[in-house]
C-alpha cells in the first residue's frame, strides 16, 4: 500500500511539471498515443509470448526470465495504458528485456535474499538438541 502511495505521488509530480511544460494540447495527444500503443502491446502480446517461449525451449533463457520478462512486458503495457506521464515513461523501460531483468534482480531478489534468511534462521531457533541413551542393555 505505501508503495501505491508514493508511486501516485510521483505520478503527479512528474505529469504536472511536463503538462505544464507541454501544454494541454500535447498532453492530451500524448495520452493517446500512449493508450493506443498500450492496446498494441496488450494484442500483440501472443506473439511476444510466443517469442519468449521459443527461447525458453532453446535453452537461451531460463524459467524464470521466461516468467519475468513476460509479467514485466505485460505490466509496461498496461502502465502505457493508464494516463500519465511517469507510468509512461516506466512502461516503456519495462518492454526492454534490459531494463525489467535489472528491476527483477534489483528488487525481486531482495525479497528473496531476505526469506531466504528467514527459512535459515527458522530451522535454528527450533532445534532442540537431545541426546538419548538407552539402558535397556544394562538391567538384565
Amino acid at each position: 500500500m505505501p508503495f501505491l502511495i508514493v508511486f501516485f505521488f510521483i505520478e503527479v509530480l512528474v505529469s504536472v511539471e511536463i503538462a505544464g511544460r507541454l501544454g494541454g494540447l500535447l498532453t492530451f495527444v500524448e495520452i493517446v498515443v500512449s493508450a493506443m500503443i498500450g492496446f498494441f502491446l496488450l494484442t500483440n502480446f501472443r506473439y511476444t509470448l510466443s517469442k519468449s517461449a521459443t527461447d525458453l525451449m532453446n535453452g537461451s533463457i531460463s524459467m524464470q526470465d521466461f516468467q519475468k520478462m513476460s509479467l514485466f512486458t505485460l505490466i509496461g503495457a498496461v502502465l502505457l495504458i493508464v494516463p500519465g506521464f511517469f507510468s509512461d515513461i516506466i512502461g516503456v523501460l519495462l518492454q526492454f528485456s534490459f531494463f525489467g531483468k535489472l528491476f527483477a534482480n534489483r528488487v525481486l531478489n531482495l525479497k528473496n535474499k531476505n526469506n531466504d534468511k528467514n527459512i535459515k534462521n527458522e530451522g535454528k531457533d527450533d532445534a532442540i538438541d537431545v541426546e538419548v541413551i538407552d539402558d535397556s542393555n544394562t538391567k538384565q
